[in-house]
């Protein structure tokens, strides 16, 4: 019998064990486990950053809505940082609890229902909001901005993002030129007019643009009233590709093609001056 209950006390240890690591791997983040050959985009802005298409729209739409709120660059540092980790920059349905979405927002402390929080521009919204109410956020280290919203139980676990963060932020900021770079190497998920559209509500939905004009049924372009409006734009733009069915983006004289996945000069055009144009994969 001693055996028997000395076997039985060895399983529940082990299996302890084994759900122990789970939830930490977890905790930490997907991108932990993310293999290099499915980081399809690089960000480089004072600094490397390599993300898959799902991440790099997350960062993107993350950036766009603090920008859009008005809040500052370190606002946006915070907010990618937490929700790399959180969730590794990925729209989780479930997680420790009752934590869902982007930021492991839980309905039961009044983030939300789950189906609000799921929604990327709403958890970013409700993230910016509470962080705007943390007396002297600015002038803290980015984990203690961070607890002080999430009251995690892994108080310094946000600053090891930090870095990568801020390349984040510069990059869709418009702070660095033709930053972001996504190689779409399957189907996109829409093409022709269907993508256009999306895209075209999608783009004013993050970035509360009002001039937004459809380009025919083959794409569309966007105001810029400068380099630095242009380059949120435009790495906006690359950030969506897969999901968008985006094939091409202009902005000054560099362009970015899907099927290369990189930034190359062009010749100058002037009907596009002062515009980010964006073409979209057509219907099969």
């Amino acid at each position: 019998m001693r055996t028997r209950a000395a076997v039985a006390g060895g399983v529940v240890l082990v299996l302890f064990a084994v759900t122990a690591i789970w939830l930490v791997v977890r905790h930490f983040g997907d991108q932990l486990r993310l293999p290099l050959s499915a980081r399809t985009c690089t960000v480089q802005a004072d600094g490397r950053v390599a993300l898959d298409v799902d991440q790099m729209a997350n960062a993107a739409t993350i950036a766009a809505i603090g920008a859009q709120r008005g809040m500052p660059e370190r606002a946006v540092v915070v907010a990618l940082a937490t929700a790399y980790q959180e969730s590794g920059l990925r729209n989780l349905a479930d997680g420790d609890r009752d934590s869902v979405g982007l930021f492991q927002q839980r309905p039961s402390q009044g983030w939300g229902t789950p189906t609000q929080i799921r929604d990327p521009r709403y958890a970013a919204t409700r993230f910016y909001t509470a962080l705007k109410k943390v007396r002297g956020w600015q002038e803290m280290r980015v984990t203690d901005a961070a607890q002080r919203v999430q009251r995690s139980a892994y108080p310094e676990a946000y600053q090891k993002w930090a870095a990568d963060a801020e390349v984040l932020s510069r990059a869709l900021l418009g702070d660095a030129t033709g930053a972001v770079a996504c190689t779409v190497r399957s189907t996109p998920v829409m093409r022709g007019a269907t993508a256009a559209a999306a895209l075209t509500r999608n783009l004013a939905l993050d970035w509360g643009l009002s001039g937004t004009t459809p380009a025919d049924l083959t794409g569309l372009a966007v105001a810029a009233s400068d380099q630095r409006d242009g380059w949120r734009y435009a790495h906006w733009l690359v950030s969506h590709a897969q999901d968008h069915g985006v094939k091409r983006v202009r902005f000054g004289d560099l362009e970015w093609t899907a099927r290369d996945g990189t930034w190359a000069r062009v010749s100058d055009d002037p009907t596009t001056a002062g515009r980010v144009v964006a073409e979209v994969f057509a219907d099969a």
